[in-house]
């Protein structure tokens, strides 16, 4: 199995999944999107996890990136 340079940082719903993605690309890290229900609706399969995405961006940009995650879910938890 080929290993990644991504690493998970964030799992939750569409809103403030594409909210960090923003602030994200507002400092120049690009980061991926994994949707599991939006592949499988594409494959004609069904999902449990409506509306769930994953969040992922370079180990490399990891430091950077963290601090703009927790900022986004603490403003979210408030």
């Amino acid at each position: 199995m080929e290993e990644s340079n991504y690493i998970k940082i964030y799992t939750g719903n569409f809103i403030v999944t594409q909210l960090m993605v923003d602030k994200l690309e507002a400092i120049g890290i690009r980061a991926i999107i994994k949707d599991e229900s939006e592949s499988g609706r594409l494959g004609g399969f069904g999902t449990f996890n409506q509306g769930t995405q994953e969040l992922y961006v370079n180990k490399d940009e990891l430091d950077t990136a963290v601090p703009i995650i927790e900022s986004v879910t603490a403003e979210m938890q408030a």
